[in-house]
Protein backbone atom coordinates (compact mmCIF):
# COMPACT_ATOMS: atom_id res chain seq x y z
CA UNK A 1 0.00 0.00 0.00
CA UNK A 2 1.24 3.52 -1.09
CA UNK A 3 2.43 5.91 1.60
CA UNK A 4 2.11 9.50 1.42
CA UNK A 5 4.25 11.59 3.36
CA UNK A 6 2.51 15.69 3.48
CA UNK A 7 4.73 18.78 4.51
CA UNK A 8 3.87 22.61 5.08
CA UNK A 9 6.61 24.35 2.29
CA UNK A 10 8.70 23.47 -0.65
CA UNK A 11 12.06 23.76 2.00
CA UNK A 12 10.10 20.90 3.63
CA UNK A 13 9.26 18.78 0.97
CA UNK A 14 12.41 18.70 -0.93
CA UNK A 15 14.51 17.40 2.42
CA UNK A 16 11.83 14.39 3.06
CA UNK A 17 12.29 13.69 -0.34
CA UNK A 18 15.86 13.16 -0.11
CA UNK A 19 15.62 11.30 3.39
CA UNK A 20 13.18 8.92 1.75
CA UNK A 21 15.92 8.28 -0.87
CA UNK A 22 18.61 7.83 1.20
CA UNK A 23 16.08 4.84 3.01
CA UNK A 24 15.31 3.28 -0.21
CA UNK A 25 11.73 4.12 0.04
CA UNK A 26 9.89 4.61 -3.03
CA UNK A 27 6.99 7.46 -1.31
CA UNK A 28 5.29 10.58 -2.34
CA UNK A 29 5.61 13.62 -1.06
CA UNK A 30 2.98 16.32 -1.09
CA UNK A 31 4.34 19.82 -0.26
CA UNK A 32 0.99 22.38 1.04
CA UNK A 33 2.26 25.63 0.51
CA UNK A 34 -0.19 28.12 2.59
CA UNK A 35 1.10 29.65 5.91
CA UNK A 36 -2.40 29.20 7.45
CA UNK A 37 -1.17 31.12 11.02
CA UNK A 38 -1.76 34.09 9.15
CA UNK A 39 -4.61 35.86 7.27
CA UNK A 40 -8.12 34.85 6.68
CA UNK A 41 -9.48 31.39 7.43
CA UNK A 42 -13.14 31.35 7.20
CA UNK A 43 -14.03 30.08 3.42
CA UNK A 44 -10.25 28.48 2.77
CA UNK A 45 -11.84 24.80 2.02
CA UNK A 46 -15.02 26.37 -0.16
CA UNK A 47 -13.61 29.12 -1.81
CA UNK A 48 -10.33 30.55 -2.83
CA UNK A 49 -10.99 34.34 -3.10
CA UNK A 50 -11.12 35.66 0.15
CA UNK A 51 -7.01 33.95 1.30
CA UNK A 52 -5.89 34.54 -2.70
CA UNK A 53 -7.09 38.19 -1.78
CA UNK A 54 -4.63 38.25 1.19
CA UNK A 55 -1.95 37.00 0.18
CA UNK A 56 -2.20 39.04 -3.60
CA UNK A 57 -2.21 42.40 -1.04
CA UNK A 58 0.62 40.54 1.15
CA UNK A 59 2.80 40.04 -1.76
CA UNK A 60 2.23 43.11 -3.68
CA UNK A 61 1.85 40.32 -6.95
CA UNK A 62 -0.28 39.61 -9.78
CA UNK A 63 0.33 36.11 -9.76
CA UNK A 64 -2.91 34.03 -10.11
CA UNK A 65 -2.98 33.15 -6.64
CA UNK A 66 -6.83 31.74 -7.10
CA UNK A 67 -5.12 29.03 -9.27
CA UNK A 68 -2.20 28.36 -6.68
CA UNK A 69 -4.92 27.63 -3.75
CA UNK A 70 -7.50 25.81 -5.68
CA UNK A 71 -4.37 23.29 -7.04
CA UNK A 72 -4.16 22.95 -3.68
CA UNK A 73 -7.31 22.40 -2.46
CA UNK A 74 -7.22 19.37 -5.28
CA UNK A 75 -4.61 17.81 -3.03
CA UNK A 76 -6.52 17.28 -0.57
CA UNK A 77 -9.00 16.26 -3.03
CA UNK A 78 -6.95 13.26 -4.02
CA UNK A 79 -5.27 12.32 -0.36
CA UNK A 80 -9.77 11.83 0.81
CA UNK A 81 -10.28 9.68 -2.58
CA UNK A 82 -6.71 7.74 -1.87
CA UNK A 83 -6.51 4.52 -0.24
CA UNK A 84 -2.68 5.05 0.72
CA UNK A 85 -1.30 5.79 4.51
CA UNK A 86 -0.79 9.49 4.93
CA UNK A 87 2.24 10.78 7.11
CA UNK A 88 2.05 14.43 8.03
CA UNK A 89 5.14 15.81 9.18
CA UNK A 90 4.90 18.80 11.76
CA UNK A 91 7.03 20.70 14.46
CA UNK A 92 5.82 22.87 17.03
CA UNK A 93 4.81 25.84 14.79
CA UNK A 94 1.31 27.42 14.48
CA UNK A 95 1.44 26.80 11.21
CA UNK A 96 2.90 23.22 10.82
CA UNK A 97 -0.04 22.40 13.58
CA UNK A 98 -2.39 24.02 11.31
CA UNK A 99 -1.54 21.94 8.45
CA UNK A 100 -2.30 19.04 11.08
CA UNK A 101 -5.46 19.96 11.87
CA UNK A 102 -5.99 20.76 7.93
CA UNK A 103 -5.29 17.74 6.60
CA UNK A 104 -7.09 15.69 9.95
CA UNK A 105 -10.25 17.48 8.97
CA UNK A 106 -10.54 16.54 5.78
CA UNK A 107 -9.18 12.86 6.83
CA UNK A 108 -11.87 12.43 9.58
CA UNK A 109 -14.14 9.92 7.81
CA UNK A 110 -11.09 8.04 7.15
CA UNK A 111 -8.59 7.76 10.36
CA UNK A 112 -7.56 4.42 9.76
CA UNK A 113 -5.28 6.17 7.22
CA UNK A 114 -3.73 9.18 9.24
CA UNK A 115 -0.47 9.35 11.14
CA UNK A 116 1.96 11.44 11.80
CA UNK A 117 6.02 12.10 12.45
CA UNK A 118 6.25 14.48 15.68
CA UNK A 119 9.38 17.25 15.36
CA UNK A 120 10.96 19.09 18.05
CA UNK A 121 13.41 21.43 18.93
CA UNK A 122 15.23 18.89 20.45
CA UNK A 123 15.35 16.59 17.01
CA UNK A 124 18.10 19.62 15.95
CA UNK A 125 20.60 18.11 17.95
CA UNK A 126 20.53 14.92 15.82
CA UNK A 127 23.99 14.49 14.44
CA UNK A 128 24.43 14.69 10.86
CA UNK A 129 27.86 14.75 9.05
CA UNK A 130 30.10 17.50 7.65
CA UNK A 131 28.29 17.50 4.33
CA UNK A 132 24.98 19.08 6.00
CA UNK A 133 25.67 22.45 7.75
CA UNK A 134 24.38 21.89 11.91
CA UNK A 135 20.54 23.48 11.72
CA UNK A 136 20.47 26.21 14.59
CA UNK A 137 17.51 26.64 16.78
CA UNK A 138 15.54 29.46 17.81
CA UNK A 139 15.42 30.95 20.89
CA UNK A 140 11.66 30.39 21.19
CA UNK A 141 11.68 26.87 20.73
CA UNK A 142 9.65 26.66 17.88
CA UNK A 143 10.45 24.40 15.00
CA UNK A 144 8.96 24.05 11.27
CA UNK A 145 9.93 20.79 9.12
CA UNK A 146 11.82 22.87 6.56
CA UNK A 147 13.87 23.50 9.72
CA UNK A 148 15.69 19.71 9.49
CA UNK A 149 17.80 18.44 7.25
CA UNK A 150 17.55 15.38 5.43
CA UNK A 151 19.26 13.32 7.59
CA UNK A 152 17.61 14.24 10.70
CA UNK A 153 14.37 14.10 9.21
CA UNK A 154 16.01 10.29 8.07
CA UNK A 155 15.69 9.50 11.77
CA UNK A 156 12.66 10.28 12.49
CA UNK A 157 11.34 8.20 10.42
CA UNK A 158 10.71 5.21 12.02
CA UNK A 159 8.52 7.28 14.80
CA UNK A 160 5.77 7.95 12.51
CA UNK A 161 2.76 6.72 14.20
CA UNK A 162 -0.79 6.77 13.88
CA UNK A 163 -3.08 8.99 15.44
CA UNK A 164 -5.84 7.99 17.31
CA UNK A 165 -9.71 8.10 16.04
CA UNK A 166 -10.16 10.43 19.40
CA UNK A 167 -7.46 12.98 18.39
CA UNK A 168 -8.61 13.00 14.89
CA UNK A 169 -11.54 14.28 15.75
CA UNK A 170 -10.41 17.14 17.95
CA UNK A 171 -7.96 18.15 15.58
CA UNK A 172 -10.68 18.26 12.82
CA UNK A 173 -12.98 20.29 15.65
CA UNK A 174 -10.08 22.97 16.44
CA UNK A 175 -9.55 23.44 12.46
CA UNK A 176 -13.08 24.36 12.01
CA UNK A 177 -12.97 26.83 15.34
CA UNK A 178 -10.20 28.48 13.78
CA UNK A 179 -11.78 28.52 11.03
CA UNK A 180 -15.25 29.99 12.66
CA UNK A 181 -12.85 32.82 14.45
CA UNK A 182 -11.07 33.97 11.33
CA UNK A 183 -8.41 35.89 13.21
CA UNK A 184 -5.98 38.14 11.74
CA UNK A 185 -3.35 35.38 12.84
CA UNK A 186 -3.30 32.00 15.14
CA UNK A 187 -0.46 32.10 17.57
CA UNK A 188 0.74 28.28 19.03
CA UNK A 189 0.81 28.86 22.81
CA UNK A 190 1.36 25.77 25.21
CA UNK A 191 0.29 23.52 22.22
CA UNK A 192 -2.99 25.28 21.53
CA UNK A 193 -4.24 27.71 18.87
CA UNK A 194 -5.33 31.31 20.09
CA UNK A 195 -6.47 34.39 17.75
CA UNK A 196 -4.07 37.68 16.98
CA UNK A 197 -4.22 40.31 15.48
CA UNK A 198 -1.15 42.30 13.81
CA UNK A 199 -0.62 44.71 16.55
CA UNK A 200 2.58 43.27 18.52
CA UNK A 201 3.89 42.33 15.26
CA UNK A 202 4.11 46.07 14.35
CA UNK A 203 4.71 47.51 17.64
CA UNK A 204 7.89 45.51 17.05
CA UNK A 205 9.05 46.95 13.68
CA UNK A 206 8.50 50.08 15.31
CA UNK A 207 10.30 49.54 18.29
CA UNK A 208 13.53 47.89 15.92
CA UNK A 209 13.30 51.31 13.28
CA UNK A 210 15.11 54.21 14.51
CA UNK A 211 14.88 57.90 14.05
CA UNK A 212 18.45 56.90 11.21
CA UNK A 213 17.62 55.43 8.23
CA UNK A 214 18.13 51.55 8.39
CA UNK A 215 17.37 49.04 5.76
CA UNK A 216 14.14 47.55 5.59
CA UNK A 217 15.79 44.27 5.64
CA UNK A 218 17.63 44.77 8.46
CA UNK A 219 14.06 45.86 10.49
CA UNK A 220 12.20 42.85 9.23
CA UNK A 221 15.29 40.16 10.11
CA UNK A 222 15.42 41.43 13.51
CA UNK A 223 11.57 41.00 13.96
CA UNK A 224 11.70 37.50 12.53
CA UNK A 225 13.96 36.29 15.27
CA UNK A 226 11.50 37.79 17.72
CA UNK A 227 8.67 35.48 19.71
CA UNK A 228 4.77 35.94 18.49
CA UNK A 229 3.99 32.27 19.17
CA UNK A 230 4.41 31.68 15.01
CA UNK A 231 7.23 32.33 12.86
CA UNK A 232 6.63 35.60 11.25
CA UNK A 233 8.09 35.19 7.31
CA UNK A 234 9.89 37.80 5.61
CA UNK A 235 6.80 38.24 3.37
CA UNK A 236 4.71 39.02 6.69
CA UNK A 237 7.11 41.25 7.93
CA UNK A 238 7.85 43.50 4.94
CA UNK A 239 4.04 43.85 4.00
CA UNK A 240 3.53 44.85 7.57
CA UNK A 241 6.48 47.70 7.19
CA UNK A 242 4.19 48.75 3.67
CA UNK A 243 1.47 49.04 5.89
CA UNK A 244 3.06 51.51 8.60
CA UNK A 245 4.45 53.65 5.89
CA UNK A 246 1.09 54.23 4.29
CA UNK A 247 -0.13 54.60 7.57
CA UNK A 248 2.08 57.15 8.23
CA UNK A 249 3.76 55.60 10.91
CA UNK A 250 7.41 55.06 9.07
CA UNK A 251 9.18 56.86 6.45
CA UNK A 252 10.48 55.29 4.01
CA UNK A 253 13.61 56.01 1.15
CA UNK A 254 12.62 54.13 -1.63
CA UNK A 255 9.19 52.85 -3.05
CA UNK A 256 7.24 50.70 -1.03
CA UNK A 257 6.73 48.06 -3.78
CA UNK A 258 10.45 47.63 -3.56
CA UNK A 259 10.36 47.70 0.00
CA UNK A 260 13.13 44.98 0.61
CA UNK A 261 15.88 47.40 -1.15
CA UNK A 262 14.52 50.63 0.80
CA UNK A 263 15.67 51.91 3.95
CA UNK A 264 13.46 52.88 7.02
CA UNK A 265 13.40 55.34 9.82
CA UNK A 266 10.37 56.34 12.39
Amino acid sequence: MNTIHVTNGDSAAQSLTEALLRAERDEHVIALRDDLAVGPLRDIDESSLARAAFWRQVLNSAIDFEDELEAQQALFSRLVRGDGQIVVWHGQSAADQLTLRRVAYHLRNAPQRLNEAKLSHDDLSIKTDDSEPQRVGREDRATAVGMFSPRQLLAKLPTAAPISVLRISRLALEWQEAKHANAETRRLRDNMLVSGTWLDVDEALLDLASPEWQPAARIAGAAMGQRFDFMLSDSIAFWRCRELVTAGRLKIRGTPSEISRAELRR
